[in-house]
């Protein structure tokens, strides 16, 4: 089944950001467009607004002037949900609860026709349950757009149990005609995006909770070395924390509680005093107008040593030897099977984040991951009251030499990037192994959907097939409330790779 044919009235069901954004893509692929909204007035209002905005792209040389007034003339209130009979497709972006969207699409079943597409914008509702209203769920699906709509091109296309695989690839082929890049995915909680993304959220907070690092530095880690377009807290408080917090409940309670997914009680206590981001002036930062952002923790300057011993190839971190010879400081090395550290002139150890902490050994800093160490401008170090002061010191000179500003955390086992990449891969096997998604898609969409610097599978072949299960399986042992155990597919991952090498 092919996309809609561009005369196929396309319906709207809502008015409000996502609604509107919807509208503005299906207008501008080219179809005529309806509008309906409950509360009277909404809809005429929606059509205004999504008018004004295509005058401002003829105002900045995005649209012709004829394009914009064809446009508009395609655009139509509807006062009622009558008026959308002859609708091809149907998209809702209503309130997100699940008896206001079951009656909405009873009513429109009565009214629109036997063929007619039905779709659900919902975030974090069953595809499934939604459409269990029907009489014929074989025709509804999920088309999960992004915001701003217009703007980012990911659409998640999403089959509930019920749904027939011929209106899932008419949904599917739909979103690419506009210009989307579309991905299907089971309807799972969360789907593709909000089910991978929620550690990228909950690991920050974690290290946070544990006194290990402030908002500002974690932020600051993850954006310089670990490539992310922003960090968590200051992308909360963008998002606005009610909104996070209730996808990362939501997402928590349709997996039964799973503790993989368990919200944060840093960020309840938040809500709970009102204090949701921008749009009230506070969330984790200050947003008044006389308010100072407060900067990443970032160590004083230090001599570098002389010289440090390589024992192995630094796995994942082997580029820093070349950044290390650069700057002037003497690499020496030693053959080692299994060897990932450097040690220090004094004695001491750097070794790449591995799930451990430095309290179990004597004198060992930690460097967090990298998603390129040659352009990250600040790396993290991880030490513990017993480290020795000077092993502190010349690992930070160390890559102070390198040109990078260093922030030194506590001793936060997995550290920052490190534990939340691991976690973030492992989710991502998990819903392979389920069926949720393809490696192909969930890479798609956590690039195009959160703008993650790799998608889960590239950043596991950049770093090792067994790399991301025996981090987690190290902070399972400290942590054994099974947050970080390693799922049965990322096991199996790993293991393929041992057979594949011959190894027991």
């Amino acid at each position: 089944m092919t996309a809609l044919d561009l005369s196929s009235p396309v319906a709207v069901v809502g008015t409000g950001t996502m609604g509107q954004g919807i509208a503005q893509v299906a207008l501008a692929a080219g179809h005529p467009v309806r509008l309906h909204d409950a509360v009277p007035g909404r809809a005429d209002a929606a059509a205004e607004a999504i008018g004004a905005r295509l005058d401002r792209l003829v105002d900045k040389g995005r649209l012709t002037s004829a394009d914009r007034d064809a446009a508009r003339a395609r655009l139509h209130p509807a006062h009622s949900v009558a008026e959308l009979a002859d609708c091809a497709l149907v998209v809702e972006a209503v309130l997100e609860r699940l008896d206001v969207k079951q009656e909405l699409f009873r009513e429109l079943e009565d009214v629109v026709g036997d063929d007619c597409l039905l779709a659900t914008n919902t975030s974090s509702l069953s595809v499934t349950a939604i459409g269990g209203a029907l009489r014929n769920p074989g025709r509804f699906v999920g088309l999960h757009f992004f915001n701003p709509a217009p703007l980012l091109p990911l659409v998640e296309v999403v089959s509930g149990f019920a749904t027939d695989v011929t209106y899932a690839t008419r949904a599917y082929e739909t979103a690419r005609a506009w210009g989307k890049t579309p991905v299907a995915c089971a309807d799972t909680p969360g789907f593709i995006v909000n089910r991978i993304a929620r550690p990228f959220y909950a690991e920050a907070f974690a290290v946070y909770e544990s006194q290990a690092a402030d908002p500002a530095t974690i932020d600051a880690v993850l954006r310089e070395s670990g490539g992310f377009r922003m960090g968590p807290f200051e992308l909360t408080d963008l998002i606005g924390q009610d909104v996070n917090e209730s996808v990362t409940h939501s997402v928590w309670q349709a997996f039964f509680q799973d503790v993989r997914f368990t919200p944060s009680l840093a960020q309840r206590r938040l809500v709970e005093s009102g204090r949701l981001g921008r749009k009230t002036g506070q969330g984790w930062y200050d947003y008044g107008d006389d308010a100072e952002r407060p900067e990443p923790h970032t160590a004083e300057r230090e001599q570098p040593p002389a010289y440090v011993t390589a024992e192995g190839d630094l796995g994942p971190a082997c580029e820093l030897l070349a950044l290390i010879r650069e700057a002037g400081v003497q690499v020496r090395e030693e053959e080692e099977d299994h060897g990932t550290r450097l040690m220090l002139p004094s004695g001491g150890q750097l070794v790449l984040a591995d799930g451990q902490t430095s309290i179990e050994f004597r004198d060992v800093v930690y460097f967090d991951l990298a998603l390129d160490y040659r352009r990250a401008t600040r790396v993290a170090l991880s030490a513990s009251q017993d480290t020795a002061p000077q092993t502190v010191a010349e690992a930070i000179g160390l890559f102070q030499a390198l040109g990078k500003d260093v922030s030194v955390i506590g001793d936060a086992p997995g550290m920052i990037v490190a534990r939340t990449v691991a976690r973030i891969v492992d989710l991502a096997h998990d819903a392979v192994a389920k069926g949720v998604a393809t490696e192909e898609d969930i890479d798609t969409a956590m690039r195009l959907g959160v703008n993650y610097p790799l998608g889960p599978f590239e950043w596991c072949r950049r770093l090792g097939r067994t790399w991301a299960h025996d981090l987690l399986e190290e902070l399972h042992l400290r942590e054994p409330s099974g947050r970080y155990a390693p799922s049965l597919a990322l096991y199996r991952h790993g293991h393929a790779a041992d057979k594949r090498e011959g190894t027991s």
